[in-house]
């Protein structure tokens, strides 16, 4: 029964993947994502139900349209393979933690939904430096509800939500004084409002953890960008990818990340 619903889990993260790449897509060219079909960006053929599969599809036209025969973009494939990987983990994470009830349940598909939006926030700022006010606003919307609800009317523990308020507030609040102090030469606004969905999601000191490994990953990806000349001090680099990668890790492994450091002080 376990195996099945893992698989099923999974299955359904590749299609939600091949929907999250459409999103992507429709976001990068301004069209509507829930009007018309699919269809080739470079031949603009509409896709046959057969061309749709999530890697499948990929693995069997060998990474080429079937029309006009251009490459198919890795984007898309990895996308689906990380979304389904992901649903996963997020459901051996949540439900191998505590028991099977309403609260588990939500706490599920509110990770579920979080974890789509930056999935997309991941990857349009990795290839436009940008994130999207279409994503990230309905996300932090989405947190806030859950949040007040949750911790209000499920667990019923108004100090954790203060916590979560309080951290969403302080790592916004740190963003924002970077760009205030670099004029936004370093960070820009929509990393203030990323910030603040962190915040949100994680909690204290869970925020902690992930700022941590954002700033730390992302000065060992820029100076190697750097040192292979790719990149220069004064080149742009997308922090959004980073800050993604941070939530993701401080989510699922940031208590024993804390436990670990904390360790290391104890006689």
């Amino acid at each position: 029964m376990n195996l099945f619903f893992t698989l099923f889990i999974f299955v359904f993260g590749l299609v939600i993947g091949s929907f999250l790449n459409c999103l992507i897509y429709r976001f990068e060219t301004g069209g509507n994502f829930l009007k018309g079909r699919s269809f080739c960006p470079h031949c603009k053929h509409i896709l046959a139900v057969k061309d749709l599969f999530p890697v499948f599809s990929f693995l069997f036209l060998k990474g080429k349209c079937r029309y006009c025969k251009k490459p198919i973009s890795f984007q898309y494939p990895l996308v689906e393979l990380f979304t389904g990987f992901l649903f996963v983990f997020i459901f051996n994470f949540v439900f191998s933690a505590g028991p099977f009830n309403f609260g588990s349940i939500l706490y599920f598909l509110f990770l579920l939904i979080i974890s789509c939006f930056l999935a997309v926030i991941f990857v349009f700022d990795l290839k436009h430096y940008l994130i999207p006010d279409k994503v990230v606003y309905p996300a932090i919307i989405l947190a806030i509800i859950y949040t007040v609800s949750c911790f209000l009317f499920v667990i019923n523990d108004f100090n954790l939500l203060i916590q979560h308020i309080l951290s969403a507030f302080l790592a916004a609040a740190f963003f924002l004084l970077i760009v205030l102090v670099s004029r936004g030469r370093w960070m820009g606004i929509g990393d203030i409002k990323l910030a603040f969905l962190m915040g949100l999601v994680l909690g204290w000191p869970n925020i902690l953890v992930a700022l941590f490994l954002a700033f730390f990953i992302g000065a060992i990806m820029g100076l190697g960008l750097i040192s292979l000349k790719r990149k220069t001090l004064k080149s742009e680099i997308p922090f959004g990818p980073f800050l993604v990668f941070g939530t993701f890790f401080a989510l699922f492994w940031g208590g024993r990340m804390i436990n670990w450091y904390l360790s290391l002080f104890m006689v």
